[in-house]
């Protein structure tokens, strides 16, 4: 019997879904040594980089914060603000990819085809990745995941990295910690893979006290950072709203996870007013190999763990709507944040040694958005970059599946149809969401 079109067509499909990139995830390989696939959610399993921040013991003594406007802020001593990254443990550490093969998790190009990204966007804006201690290879594992992925080398020499403490100057913190080393390199890939032409200012706090922490924020403020990603989080206290004076200027974008711990968890300083909050989807391709086919290629829910809730003591920010929350609601926008469906990393541990991890946590999302929002362009002057997304609404993929606690199936816990507390907004498609610009007109007027 002759082929007949349509016979034809469905034996040419999968070449052409190859050719067109709907296909098995770059993270889906198994690297050497063996590991559960990522198809398997049954089988994956992670561990957090750092331990969670506890709350401030009761009548702890207070440090004294003076903020840019000269403000005085009380902040308990013994608060500490813990990194967000969850390492995938299902799967071994990769020292090196065979030639022509990726490493596990999702790459640069993945990255960038899921959000829509450019492959050369950021024109030598710079991002600054706030951390806690040394990493003493963070140009180095930069460096790595760059070629890796065949983007422009960012390295001290050309300008393109720099590497400062917390008061600006060259001296690193004195001690290291392998959770915070593998906390900067997720954040400095994240900041690469969408905005490949950025700059990246790594500014590290002396150790993960959040008094030390702000001073960083403060310190890539001073050197002129315009972007700004904090994948750190402690417990909501009562006067954080005075340290919100760190995060109260105009024509800067500052990006802080929401939290790995879901629904009702809200963690500073994404609960600022001032702070667009980041939350965490699972992130796949469709592989479906017939009809019908998602516009766009990918499709997203809300991961389980992505920090939500209203804050305690921040009040809503103008650009805030929802009726659930009095007061400020968490998170504002999303991104892929499982470590299920996680990214690819390189780093070197200090006890160790080097190699690829899939890593997972809004501490991901995070430098994401932020890598994004220089994408997009410099802020307004007179904007709060975190009031662009409530403007533009349209401009991010809605999530409508899945959710991260118990809230009787409200939108604080459930993703649903506009705006909801896991993922936000959603997850943006290009960076049109996050630049100054005319709001969405209302749906129905033209």
């Amino acid at each position: 019997m002759r082929p007949t079109p349509l016979m034809r067509s469905l034996l040419v499909l999968p070449l052409l879904l190859a050719l067109a990139g709907i296909a098995a995830p770059a993270q889906a390989l198994t690297p050497a040594g063996g590991g559960a696939q990522p198809s398997d959610p049954a089988a994956v399993t992670a561990a957090r980089a750092c331990a969670p921040a506890p709350p401030s013991a009761a009548g702890a003594p207070t440090v004294a914060l003076t903020g840019p406007s000269g403000a005085v802020a009380e902040v308990p001593a013994d608060l500490r603000a813990a990194c967000l990254a969850l390492i995938r443990t299902d799967l071994p550490r990769l020292r090196g990819p065979k030639p022509g093969a990726e490493p596990p998790g999702f790459g640069a190009r993945d990255l960038q085809a899921a959000y829509d990204l450019p492959r050369n966007g950021g024109g030598d804006r710079t991002v600054a990745i706030v951390v806690a201690f040394d990493d003493r290879t963070a140009e180095s594992d930069l460096a790595v995941y760059r070629d890796q992925y065949h983007l422009p080398p960012c390295t001290t020499a050309n300008g393109c990295f720099r590497k400062i403490n917390q008061n600006g100057g060259n001296t690193p913190p004195p001690t290291t910690d392998p959770g915070w080393v593998v906390e900067a390199a997720t954040d400095m890939a994240a900041v690469s893979a969408t905005c490949p032409d950025c700059h990246i200012l790594l500014v590290e706090a002396d150790n993960d006290l959040l008094t030390n922490e702000i001073h960083a924020v403060g310190q890539a403020f001073q050197q002129g950072a315009t972007f700004i990603s904090m994948s750190f989080g402690a417990p909501e206290f009562p006067n954080q709203t005075l340290i919100d004076a760190f995060f109260h200027h105009r024509g800067i974008a500052f990006v802080a996870a929401s939290g790995d711990n879901g629904y009702p968890n809200p963690l500073y300083p994404a609960a600022s007013q001032y702070v667009t909050a980041a939350g965490g989807t699972s992130l796949h391709r469709d592989r479906r190999l017939v009809p019908p086919f998602t516009r766009r290629g990918w499709s997203e829910s809300a991961w389980p763990g992505s920090g939500s809730g209203c804050s305690r003591f921040d009040p809503k920010p103008p650009w805030q709507h929802d009726p659930g929350c009095a007061n400020r609601t968490i998170a504002d926008v999303s991104a892929v944040a499982d470590p299920g469906t996680g990214i690819a990393v390189y780093a070197t541990d200090p006890t160790d040694g080097a190699g690829w991890q899939v890593i997972g946590g809004t501490s991901v999302s995070a430098p994401l958005i932020a890598g994004m929002y220089a994408v997009a362009g410099t802020p307004g002057a007179n904007d709060f970059a975190a009031s662009y997304p409530y403007a533009r609404p349209r401009a991010f993929n809605d999530i409508t599946t899945g959710s991260n606690g118990s809230c009787g199936g409200s939108y604080l816990c459930t993703a649903l149809p506009g705006y909801d507390g896991p993922t936000g907004l959603g997850t943006p498609h290009g960076v049109r969401g996050l630049r100054h610009g005319a709001p969405d007109r209302p749906r129905g007027v033209r």
